[in-house]
């Protein structure tokens, strides 16, 4: 099929999402390999966000290609109250990169179904119904974490599952507890036990943080805070679910984002990295006495496609590939390369204001001003922004620009030539942004 039909038929019989689908122009691509996308009419395009941040051991690797047809010969389905060989080699396999404490793992198939489900654990385990989470976040487009998720996406599907406490973040977007690391997680931890207070401990079931916020900034905590975010919780009986969907199994130079902090959360939400995206699942894991709860007492949910053979074999095959292929420590390495690059493109270009990352997990920050307001408002967006995208897209670089920012968050099998060779393209760029800087 040429690239006008793959559009065509694409605009035709089907809806995109997060965007009126009259209105998109989708990238048609035939093949991927690597870190690169390939379009009907060859054309090559540096995936720099490794499509929505999943496909961490790059596209098309032969382990995972080989996995899968081997299961498809063998066994794609059966209802889960089976056993598969899958499943629990999976699950066994989880065990040994979670902590010693977590032995247990929950299947589904998204991220969005790892949280929803992380939800019913946590309620009907402690037998309170209220949630805290941030509104820095985002944890899925199904109802209850439209709910959880802080950012304007949830505005739309209000009203939605009740019992939600929404706070801020160590690091508001236009609001600062501190100068210091010190001073911010001190005052943000006094506020959020002022909101628990409010709200009765003792109806709290659990907090909700993406470990390293995602696509609300690619913001990872003050040195010091889940340690004592997790202290503050404990002492009310309040768990601590750390969603790992986008920053899990590399993205950040560990294989969990929570090692980097020196924290165990009570429960791990994981899906994306996952598979690489090869094939949909997702997973939950509990702490072994959450665990141990649910063998005496019915845990009251289930899917359809709950440990799902095919899937299940593909995340062993992914994860055995991001180990074998040394793609953690390379996720580290090739991050502080990209860092270089970074303070290249702060010193070069005045539009630059900052740049975050951990690992592979980067945001550039675009500012208006000398004063650092940022290029296009809170939810908002400027021509210069839409413009950098376009520019991105016209040369060969697909990533996302968000509001004031774009992300850098490439498959964690890139090397130093293709960083530089995405950066260049970068570097081009904001001189767009350039142009439309105030001074």
């Amino acid at each position: 099929m040429n690239a006008e039909e793959m559009v065509r038929l694409s605009k035709e019989h089907t809806l995109y999402t997060w965007k009126a689908s009259g209105t998109v122009e989708p990238m048609p691509v035939e093949h991927a390999d690597g870190i690169y996308m390939y379009t009907p009419d060859g054309k090559r395009i540096i995936d720099f966000n490794s499509q929505l941040m999943s496909v961490n051991i790059g596209h098309n690797h032969p382990k995972v290609r080989a996995a899968i047809k081997e299961q498809v010969d063998k066994l794609t389905y059966v209802w889960p109250g089976t056993a598969t060989e899958p499943r629990g080699k999976l699950g066994q396999l989880l065990a040994s990169i979670t902590p010693d404490s977590m032995n247990t793992f929950f299947f589904c198939l998204s991220g969005a179904e790892a949280n929803e489900n992380a939800l019913k654990f946590a309620k009907q385990f402690t037998g309170r119904q209220k949630v805290l989470a941030r509104y820095r976040s985002y944890h899925g487009a199904t109802n209850a974490c439209m709910q959880l998720t802080g950012d304007p996406r949830r505005l739309a599907n209000e009203p939605g599952m009740p019992g939600v406490i929404h706070v801020m973040d160590p690091r508001p977007y236009n609001y600062s507890f501190g100068e210091t690391d010190e001073e911010i997680v001190e005052n943000n931890l006094k506020y959020l036990e002022e909101v628990i207070m409010y709200e009765g401990p003792d109806k709290i079931a659990a907090m909700f943080v993406e470990t390293v916020t995602g696509t609300n900034g690619i913001l990872p905590p003050p040195a010091g805070y889940l340690p004592k975010l997790k202290a503050l919780l404990s002492k009310y009986g309040i768990l601590l679910v750390c969603d790992e969907v986008m920053a899990g199994f590399g993205r950040t130079g560990k294989m969990f984002a929570f090692e980097n902090f020196g924290v165990e959360p009570d429960i791990l939400c994981m899906a994306k990295g996952l598979t690489s995206s090869y094939l949909p699942l997702g997973a939950v894991g509990l702490r072994d006495d959450i665990a141990g709860y649910f063998q005496e007492n019915v845990f009251w949910g289930g899917l359809t496609y709950n440990s799902h053979a095919l899937s299940c074999a593909a995340a062993i095959a992914s994860i055995e590939a991001l180990i074998e292929d040394n793609l953690v420590e390379n996720s580290y390495n090739m991050g502080q390369v990209m860092r270089a690059h970074m303070d290249r493109m702060i010193d070069k270009h005045p539009s630059v204001r900052e740049a975050r990352q951990i690992g592979l997990f980067g945001m550039m920050d675009i500012q208006k001003n000398s004063k650092g307001e940022s290029m296009a408002p809170y939810n908002g967006s400027h021509p210069a922004m839409t413009a950098l995208s376009k520019f991105f897209g016209d040369n060969g670089l697909f990533t996302f620009v968000r509001w004031g920012s774009f992300m850098c968050n490439p498959p964690l099998c890139i090397n130093e030539e293709q960083l530089g060779e995405a950066f260049e393209i970068i570097d081009r760029g904001l001189e767009i942004t350039d142009q439309a800087f105030e001074g």
